[in-house]
């Protein structure tokens, strides 16, 4: 297990734990601890923290963990928690600013306060703003980052840096260096550029989308959103409807009867292993049965039980 102390010169004001368990901070409400687990006060706070990190050790960012699976081994090294129910909005020169703890649904609210439109489909995004960020999650037509003007991100040696969208590789739901390879450092905050829309209709947009939710997925039950991603032309739920695969079960995690894109936790008994190995039991039906692979969306994080340290 990776630990290490602060520098003695570094007073933090954030919580600080080690072998924390990550399943209450996790949809799922599955998988292992975290070797380190900090959640900080604010963004200053946060990059002093950064500052004592040895720079060996793994950094794993989490908001409201959702589209994560942590494995049953745990996480090595330190996990940052991002969510911050007190992040900040505001509106700066036109644009939308939000931290990156803000969760997505909030943003949605606040755009469509300020007269803006097209930014309703965030209200459909259970994660964090700095989540979509690191995912360019969409849901209903939107994608994160067609809206964004720019970020912040925080490096490992703490220090904060803006940066533009063209310094990015954007994907479906991915999101990567000009150069390739995961993003360096953290999203901590994003300007958004949302066009001018009537306020009472993005409202009544929000409540059409989240109805549309509560009508179709399955959010009574432990879940972490869609599993896989959509191929070209067609839709994962489909395929794997297509399968039977509907209702399927693997110890304590099954496919939902509500949405087959959808993995679930009924008990709340299921172990991180079961999850990943419906995951590749799905992926290995619907390949064999309809010639399509479908990608997962989830991101998979962590060691699997027994796997050293």
């Amino acid at each position: 297990m990776m630990m290490h102390e602060p520098l003695t010169h570094v007073r933090l004001r954030g919580t600080l734990a080690h072998d924390a368990p990550l399943a209450r901070h996790t949809t799922w409400r599955a998988g292992g601890s975290a070797d380190t687990l900090y959640v900080p006060a604010d963004r200053d706070d946060l990059a002093a923290f950064m500052r004592t990190i040895p720079a060996h050790e793994p950094i794993t960012a989490i908001g409201l963990g959702s589209n994560l699976l942590v494995r049953d081994g745990g996480v090595r090294g330190t996990v940052i928690l991002m969510h911050n129910p007190g992040a900040m909005l505001a509106v700066q020169d036109g644009l939308i600013y939000a931290d990156a703890g803000l969760a997505s649904p909030k943003l949605a609210r606040f755009a469509a306060l300020h007269g803006c439109a097209a930014a309703e489909f965030l209200a459909g995004i259970p994660g964090t703003v700095g989540g979509a960020l690191a995912m360019n999650a969409g849901c209903y037509g939107g994608e994160t980052w067609a809206y964004v003007a720019r970020v912040e991100v925080l490096g490992r040696d703490g220090t904060f840096a803006i940066r533009a969208p063209s310094d990015f590789r954007i994907g479906y739901r991915a999101v990567a260096e000009r150069e390739g390879g995961a993003p360096d450092g953290i999203f901590t905050a994003a300007w958004f550029r949302f066009p001018p829309g009537n306020a009472a209709a993005a409202r009544a947009r929000i409540k059409e989308l989240l109805g549309r939710r509560v009508a179709t997925q399955p959010l009574s039950l432990p879940n972490a959103g869609s599993v896989f991603r959509n191929p070209p032309g067609d839709h994962a739920a489909r395929l794997i409807e297509s399968c039977g695969l509907k209702g399927f079960a693997i110890g304590g995690a099954r496919v939902s009867e509500k949405h087959a894109n959808f993995i679930v936790n009924p008990g709340r008994d299921a172990r991180a292993a079961d999850i990943e190995t419906l995951i590749v039991h799905v992926r290995r039906t619907v390949r064999e049965r309809t010639g399509i692979d479908l990608e997962p969306e989830v991101r998979i994080v962590g060691a699997a039980e027994g796997a050293g340290a």
